[in-house]
């Protein structure tokens, strides 16, 4: 999973002793290379999306209009001299790039490892086209929990009562708006049924699971190469 911090004030550093790290570096690198200049880009929070921004700002690309799902992934591009505004500077986004946390085999996401999961699902909304990066080991037979989760502070025990079972994620920041990020912890089962449960629930800001219909492709970082993965948005 992300790092549980990526939605604080620091974007994950590049760890190159990790086993996929070259899976990661060249899925980012095969999405940075769908960035036209003058795109309005949404960028995404997390371990592989720190590969993606400086291979993006290594391109040189004029006119990049970007928004960032997180402090973090905001202070990493403007560091690299890439330009961020709000989302509701550049309205409609040509291209958003993230990570995830898991992948089915009919394109589900469980997104939110790094607690960022509401931010991004509005940006991967607002863009026309929604690309996934995650290297070898992300793709799953089936998704299993825990399931991420933004709640409000207010009736917090109830909210954790009406979703059992589920549980505060100990020693977390809050939201990057100010939420509490919590996990579901049973079973999936009927992944849009869940999904609808999770969202019905009073004081839900959000949840983890991305369904296929927001993904326009996954790009799955593999030891020979990037394996492209079709997603049902168009």
């Amino acid at each position: 999973m992300a790092s549980i911090g990526a939605a604080g004030r620091q974007q994950p550093p590049l760890n190159e002793s990790d086993p996929a790290a070259a899976q990661k570096r060249s899925a980012a690198q095969a999405a940075a290379e769908l960035i036209e200049p003058g795109m309005r880009v949404g960028l995404g929070t997390g371990s592989t999306v720190a590969y993606l921004l400086p291979a993006l700002a290594a391109r040189g690309l004029h006119g990049l209009r970007c928004v960032a799902t997180s402090p973090a992934s905001e202070a990493a591009a403007i560091a690299l001299g890439l330009t961020v505004e709000t989302l509701d500077q550049t309205g409609e986004l040509d291209i958003a790039i993230d990570g995830a946390d898991q992948v089915d085999p009919d394109g589900w996401l469980i997104k939110g490892g790094g607690g960022a999961h509401v931010r991004e699902k509005i940006v991967a909304a607002a863009a026309r086209r929604f690309v996934v990066i995650v290297s070898a080991e992300k793709p799953v037979d089936a998704l299993s929990p825990p399931v991420p989760l933004e709640l409000i502070a207010f009736g917090a025990g109830a909210t954790l009562a009406a979703l059992a079972p589920a549980a505060l994620r100990g020693g977390t920041p809050p939201s990057p708006d100010g939420g509490l990020i919590a996990d579901y912890l049973g079973p999936i089962g009927d992944r849009a049924a869940l999904a609808a449960r999770l969202s019905a629930v009073p004081g839900v800001i959000g949840h983890g699971l991305f369904a296929p219909e927001m993904v326009s492709e996954v790009l799955i970082g593999e030891d020979q190469g990037v394996r492209r993965m079709r997603g049902a948005k168009p």
